[in-house]
């Protein structure tokens, strides 16, 4: 049966523009032109990936340590990483929530599921999404804490291979760049193995419990998934960096896993419309067997499990569920 236009309202509120579309760097032939202007698009003024970087940098220069200062771990300078951190996750997810959600600023402008937080619900620890949200996000900022440390001692006791921007200009600035798609790939790789029955059952399974997402359900997860989200850090173990960049890819986490999770398309702050949501991901936690990754990695496409967002995508989701039924 055709859904019509009515029917789909009944499922959101507001989505962006559909179909959605993969990054081109991937498609063969070559596109570089097409991969050139989806790159440039990613990286508007109004776009989270160039407010996470602006974090990343007046983080790095003005609420770090002295690189000499961390080749011992001590409490001074882990304390200080601790308040910076504590402080940027509960500002966004709670003042998102607060503008959003509490205040509700904007009223349903833009906002994919008009569906509220759940209450009195058994599935949640204190009968409350909100507040079992926030509750496993202070638990994930721990994991945050604990990586970007060990990244910053592994800097001073000579663990990776530092570069500046004066030492390596080229390299550094293409990092930065690399840095949102490594971000994906990793995602998905692990995404992907929390969707195995057993572990999903025991793991993943908390995070699945926000069917409709808000800030705090970015982060809001086992603590076993807290740890492997957050394990693509060591990367730079063995790819030459600078703080700068591992700033930038934690961030991708303590900013960007709340912003994802929003649930709203955009935020208006003046006469600025932020573009905040991640509809992509918004379908995964819908339909749950679909976009383990990000618009920026071929991998959904590649093993059929892509969602476009439109009816057809939603015919596609069915089709894979039915085949897979018959064959069990």
């Amino acid at each position: 049966m055709t859904e019509t236009p009515r029917q789909r309202r009944q499922i959101w509120n507001h989505t962006p523009s559909l179909p959605i579309q993969n990054a081109p760097y991937w498609d063969w032939p070559m596109k570089p032109l097409a991969s050139l202007h989806f790159l440039l698009k990613s990286w508007k003024p109004v776009g989270m990936r160039f407010v996470m970087l602006f974090a990343a940098t007046i983080s790095w220069l003005f609420f770090a340590p002295d690189l000499a200062d961390t080749q011992r771990f001590a409490f001074d300078w882990i304390a200080e990483i601790w308040i910076r951190n504590f402080v940027i996750l509960f500002s966004v997810a709670g003042g998102l929530h607060l503008l959003l959600l509490r205040f509700r600023a904007q009223g349903d402008d833009y906002r994919y599921d008009m569906r509220p937080m759940m209450t009195g619900a058994r599935t949640f620890w204190f009968r409350s999404q909100v507040w079992d949200n926030m509750f496993w996000t202070f638990v994930a900022l721990q994991f945050w804490v604990f990586f970007e440390c060990l990244m910053w001692w592994a800097y001073a006791n000579g663990w990776v291979t530092l570069i500046t921007f004066d030492s390596n200009p080229v390299w550094f600035v293409t990092l930065i760049v690399l840095i949102p798609i490594w971000a994906g790939l990793y995602f998905y790789m692990h995404h992907r193995v929390l969707h195995l029955k057993p572990i999903y059952r025991y793991v993943h399974a908390w995070h699945h419990k926000n069917i409709n997402t808000g800030p705090w359900s970015g982060l809001a997860m086992h603590p076993v998934e807290s740890f492997v989200l957050l394990t693509d850090i060591v990367i730079f173990l063995i790819v030459p960096s600078n703080p700068l960049h591992m700033l930038f890819l934690m961030f991708h986490h303590g900013i960007g896993a709340p912003t994802s999770h929003v649930g709203f398309d955009k935020v208006k702050l003046g006469v600025l419309d932020i573009e905040m949501g991640d509809f992509h991901h918004q379908l995964h936690h819908r339909f749950f067997d679909c976009n383990y990754g990000s618009t920026e990695t071929p991998w959904d496409a590649w093993f059929g499990t892509f969602h476009d967002g439109t009816p057809a995508g939603d015919a596609l989701v069915r089709e894979r569920r039915r085949k897979i039924w018959q064959t069990k």
